[in-house]
């Protein structure tokens, strides 16, 4: 391997990390930890917490059937796999490695972010046999649609909530010069550097099809993929499973508001607003959105009336509590699959 592609492959795993790192300690410089420990040990009710598990591990779930669905109808072998079944019947991808793969996927770009479109496809091929570049084509439907419903629901709650904007400049007398003005050089620095980082974004996702080549991706595989949202069987289904994914991922962040005393009677109103705020954040590249959402969270949180102390414990402890149980998702499919037997030569019975 090149030297400049190994350095480039190694800025791409450390540039976001170092990102989310440098803005988590910019938030979190002067804070006294030992009073996160009293918020953790006396000041929170995990059973919201524990409670709100349920609908983040749903949301993923969502995801691995509705993904099924797209695949079922380009369920052929991959031809550089293994040999076509003399039946002439194809190869379906199980509901449960769909899943798991979906799990994996998830973990998998806690390390390097946007990695887990790519990990799941080659899970799913070494699994069940399914054509790589066919089932990434398939994800591309799904980004497709999933930012179609983003920018649906995002437009109509920031629409609808629009007036606590207004309030809290009328209140406070702010206005845009007073803002800018009131920016210390630390300031305009992290500005800098996320505007920066969403140009190095942009550069990445134009960049995208040298990765896709490098995995041997063909363009009839691309384009199969994308058209198989038309050889969907059950159309309401997977409508239903996409807006599913994104009111159980509401449901997973709204339920830990009730987890503080600061945050248990703001409403859904500010729940939605930081949800969808959260949503455009975390396209900055970092882990899980850290850094990013941390940010953002509580920024909408001190917009709504929150202490800035509170604002910073619980996008602390709700973003690395809902991280952990991503990895232990990952960790749980991992295993799964390890036992798992990989399908070959015969036919996958569908109702698997």
């Amino acid at each position: 391997m090149e030297t400049k592609t190994i350095l480039t492959n190694t800025a791409k795993v450390i540039f976001p990390v170092l990102l989310g790192g440098a803005i988590l300690y910019w938030m979190y410089r002067g804070e006294d930890f030992t009073r996160l420990e009293h918020v953790l040990t006396d000041e929170m009710n995990w059973t919201w917490m524990l409670l709100s598990f349920p609908f983040g591990i749903l949301a993923q779930m969502f995801r691995g059937w509705r993904w099924k669905q797209t695949l079922d109808p380009i369920g052929d072998l991959s031809p550089t796999s293994v040999k076509q079944p003399s039946s002439g019947k194809k190869i379906r991808a199980r509901s449960a490695t769909c899943i798991h793969a979906v799990f994996i996927s998830y973990a998998a770009s806690l390390l390097i972010p946007r990695i887990g479109e790519f990990s799941r496809c080659a899970v799913l091929k070494h699994y069940d046999g399914v054509s790589f570049s066919k089932a990434l084509g398939t994800v591309v439907t799904e980004r497709a649609v999933d930012t179609l419903i983003v920018m649906l629901y995002s437009g109509l709650i920031l629409l609808i909530e629009m007036s606590i904007f207004g309030t809290f400049f009328k209140k406070t007398g702010t206005s845009l010069d007073r803002i800018l003005g009131g920016f210390s050089l630390t300031g305009w620095l992290v500005t800098a550097v996320c505007g920066m980082a969403v140009l190095i974004l942009l550069h990445l996702l134009l960049k995208n099809f040298s990765i896709y080549n490098k995995v041997k991706m063909t363009l009839s595989g691309i384009w199969e993929g994308v058209l198989s949202l038309r050889g969907v069987k059950n159309l309401p289904l997977y409508l239903l499973f996409s807006i599913g994914i994104w009111v159980m991922y509401f449901l997973h962040y709204y339920l830990t508001f009730f987890c503080f005393d600061f945050t248990e009677n703001l409403g859904v109103g500010c729940a939605l607003v930081s949800f969808v705020v959260a949503n455009f954040a975390v396209i900055v590249p970092t882990p899980n959105g850290a850094g990013p959402w941390h940010f953002a969270i509580k920024t909408m949180l001190i917009l709504y009336g929150v202490a800035d102390e509170q604002a910073l414990w619980f996008v602390l402890i709700v973003h690395t509590v809902q991280t952990m149980l991503v990895v232990v998702l990952g960790i749980y499919a991992w295993a799964v699959l390890s036992f798992t037997e990989r399908h070959k030569n015969e036919f996958i019975d569908n109702r698997s």
